[in-house]
């Protein structure tokens, strides 16, 4: 049963509970269609002027594409600005997990009208998987001086705090009581403390690097100016930290870092407590 106020179950045409992903992809395409495209924020339909009821733009033409494959409990949301368009300006990817939770992915919330910065290509423009298979530190460079993280294309359209709640609620109304989810960077664990999440696994490590940068630790130390990525006064912002990490500051890989949400419920966890806001948001 939701757990949110004033939240209903999820129901199929036929009055039947939907409970999972998976079931909701048996539906008919345009059934299940409209439970995904409802998870949407009305202010990036009005912002890109699509129609909410057709997915479509003035042209005609569909903007928004759900790719939901029958018998599997996966789910992944494309929203362009134009079909035509090689990036997307919402991108959601979901999954059932096996213990009936959540996993939310992916999420990426991008400007279009915004410079684009190829940080995810490398230098023969190939897509480098998260700067997995090499970086290209020139745009990395631009990106930074942007005011842009780690991984980030474009600047977002500070959406993402629109789109969580309706998340939530859509989660609630299958009957789940919990969000998981993997960041894939240190900026994006501290943006998830701030929607009510929790650690998995990670926690102690967010803690030392809390530690560590502060005066006297390892990782200020290291805040050398040896290159534009570990510049001293980088400890006192997430972005700073962030992108230090990203170049390889620590001793160990950022990996292994898993975190939770449970349905209704705030945490209340904050491993950088003295962060200097830049107002980066996504």
């Amino acid at each position: 049963m939701p757990r949110l106020p004033g939240n209903r179950e999820l129901v199929d045409a036929a009055g039947r509970v939907l409970h999972s992903l998976r079931e909701i992809n048996a539906l008919s395409p345009e059934e299940r269609e409209r439970y995904y495209a409802d998870i949407l924020p009305p202010r990036l339909y009005a912002h890109l002027g699509i129609s909410p009821r057709t997915l479509c733009g003035a042209d005609g033409l569909k903007r928004v594409r759900v790719i939901a494959p029958e018998g599997i409990g996966l789910a992944r949301i494309e929203v362009r600005a134009h079909p035509a368009d090689p990036d997307t300006v919402f991108f959601l990817e979901l999954a059932d997990t096996q213990y009936g939770q959540m996993e939310l992915s992916f999420c990426i919330i991008a400007d279009h009208e915004a410079d684009r910065y190829d940080v995810d290509r490398d230098s023969e423009g190939r897509d480098n998987c998260f700067a997995t298979r090499g970086r290209n530190i020139p745009e990395e460079l631009r990106a930074m001086a942007a005011g842009l993280f780690p991984n980030q294309t474009r600047r977002g359209l500070h959406l993402f705090g629109e789109f969580f709640p309706r998340f939530e609620r859509f989660v609630d109304s299958l009957g789940m009581e919990m969000i998981v989810a993997e960041p894939l960077t240190y900026d994006n664990a501290i943006r998830y403390e701030k929607y009510g999440f929790d650690y998995i696994t990670g926690k102690r490590l967010m803690l030392e690097i809390d530690r560590e940068f502060r005066p006297g630790g390892v990782l200020f130390g290291r805040l050398d100016g040896s290159n534009p990525f570990r510049m001293p006064g980088a400890e006192r912002t997430v972005r700073g930290r962030s992108w230090a990490i990203h170049d390889g500051i620590m001793d160990e890989p950022w990996d292994e870092v898993r975190i939770y949400k449970t349905v209704g419920e705030d945490a209340r966890i904050n491993t950088f407590p003295d962060r200097i806001d830049e107002g980066g948001k996504r």
